[in-house]
């Protein structure tokens, strides 16, 4: 039992915030981070258009210490797109995206408003793509990098994020762009690492986007079902009949369970493309679905309102069971439901993350939200870990290496140009900076907006609130940029003078 918790968080997390584990740090139920829902594994690839023009880097593997293998290089990928930009004689902006979770080729295909702001602002787009995701994997091969702990050892957000430095700081070298402001930007995890290249890198970014960046979701900072009852809150604004439904549900399965031939009927009612082995297998299929759909609740499709709306319009006289399994169909579709038993891989990229360093508890009680109660157990969580890799998680070390705790006097006193947005119906905005910390470390939210709805690419039909988060953006993005050409001109001044 204990290990396929563990799997299913892996799985759901794996799902962006990526991979599922019962035990983990992430809660079975709980969908992993990532800029968009369809970009869950690493190997996930999109063709992109011509004008986004794909290099390898010799990255460092070890950037922190000198020994012998610490200079072993790997090929790291990213991603240029020259098109709006003013060219090497300027001081255009350099657009980073952070990269996170994902192949690269995902992100750039979905983070449409990182083009907005080059149109605007006559900037270059870089996507850097994360060490051991995509194609960027150091030893040669997937295989080989996860073989052995002392492999994936260097696979940590610090080594990330200095694998950023490193590469910036020699494109701007070889293209002679010195003086071109960089801005760093990305979207959950990789919002995440924005944010803290911009705190610990102020002299590569002067600036950063972190959308829907969860960076206070470690240790005690924020409850631990605080993800869940945002899912919960979702459901209940939406419909409170659906609330209900899907709160009677989870017994009623149990029950129908237990009964002589009640897998098999469960199996027939909710179209599974296999035999169901036990409830608990099918109850972390629906509670993942609940928990995508709140997560990725944006527009036009409302996938929270298409869930409910299914639920409560089953023909009259249809139980909990019923009405569920037409929430189900509206949220998958037929032919059928892929359910089965999550089992945690050693294989998976963002278990690595959650089993080492990215430790975000979350759990939840039995009355506080829809679901039924799952606390976070770091003891299993730990046991899951040592199975899978041989490791130990640090659940603290996040906090100890980015900080977190009294984030708003703590940052007042050092940090500065960070924006940090998020929409109130994502559950991860939970663990978000959701209030000004000072006039340059700003916190922008919409109501209604869920996930890292902010960095996708601006059509005309986007409601208003949302066009006025994303101008929002753009306008205090302006003012830094603005910022940073006026000390450069008083600075050639000075030298003139």
């Amino acid at each position: 039992m204990e290990q396929q918790s563990s799997s299913v968080l892996s799985l759901l997390l794996l799902l962006l915030f990526t991979a599922i584990s019962v035990s983990t740090a992430m809660h079975p139920s709980t969908r992993r981070l990532g800029v968009v829902g369809k970009l869950v594994e690493s190997d996930f690839e999109v063709e992109l258009p011509p004008e986004f023009v794909t290099y390898l880097y010799s990255q460092t593997l070890d950037h922190f210490s000198y020994r012998p293998e610490s200079y072993t290089t790997f090929q790291q990928r990213y991603i240029i797109n020259y098109e709006y930009w003013d060219g090497p004689n300027s001081t255009a902006p350099i657009f980073v995206y952070t990269g996170d979770e994902a192949g690269i080729t995902g992100v750039a295909a979905y983070a449409g408003f990182m083009v907005e702001l080059a149109s605007r602002f006559n900037g270059l787009l870089l996507y850097i793509e994360h060490r051991y995701y995509g194609e960027s994997v150091p030893f040669g091969s997937k295989d080989e990098a996860f073989s052995s702990t002392s492999k994936l050892g260097y696979f940590t957000s610090t080594q990330a994020l200095a694998d950023y430095a490193e590469l910036i700081t020699n494109l701007k070298k070889n293209l002679s762009v010195e003086n071109c402001p960089v801005i760093a930007i990305g979207g959950s995890y990789g919002g995440m690492l924005a944010s803290w290249f911009r705190l610990k890198y102020p002299h590569i970014v002067i600036g950063a986007l972190a959308s829907s960046a969860p960076i206070l979701y470690f240790d005690d900072i924020t409850p631990e079902n605080a993800y869940h009852v945002i899912v919960t809150k979702d459901f209940r604004e939406t419909s409170e009949s659906c609330y209900n439904t899907i709160r009677e549900s989870w017994s009623e399965i149990d029950k129908v369970a237990a009964e002589p031939n009640g897998l098999a009927n469960l199996t027939q009612i909710f179209m599974t493309c296999q035999p169901l082995n036990s409830s608990q297998e099918l109850k972390y299929y629906l509670a993942l679905r609940y928990v995508f759909s709140a997560q990725d609740d944006n527009p036009p499709t409302y996938p929270v309102k298409k869930v409910c709306d299914a639920i409560d319009g089953a023909p009259e006289g249809t139980d909990a069971i019923g009405r569920v399994a037409a929430g189900l169909n509206a949220s998958v579709g037929p032919p059928c439901h892929f359910v089965c038993d999550f089992i945690p891989s050693n294989m998976s990229e963002f278990q690595w993350q959650m089993c080492t360093e990215m430790v975000m508890p979350i759990g939840h009680g039995a009355n506080d939200t829809m679901f039924q109660a799952w606390p976070f157990d770091l003891n299993n969580h730990t046991k899951t870990c040592q199975g899978l890799f041989g490791v130990t998680p640090r659940p603290h070390w996040i906090t100890t290496e980015f900080g977190g705790r009294d984030i708003k006097s703590v940052l007042r006193n050092f940090g500065s140009n960070i924006i940090f947005s998020n929409g109130l119906r994502d559950p991860y905005s939970a663990g978000g900076v959701l209030h000004d910390i000072s006039n340059s470390l700003v916190a922008i939210y919409t109501d209604e907006g869920a996930h890292c709805l902010d960095l996708g690419t601006p059509t005309p039909t986007d409601p208003d609130w949302l066009v006025s988060q994303q101008e929002k953006e753009i306008k205090i993005i302006g003012l830094w940029l603005a910022e940073y050409n006026a000390r450069l001109l008083s600075k050639a001044h000075g030298r003139m003078g």
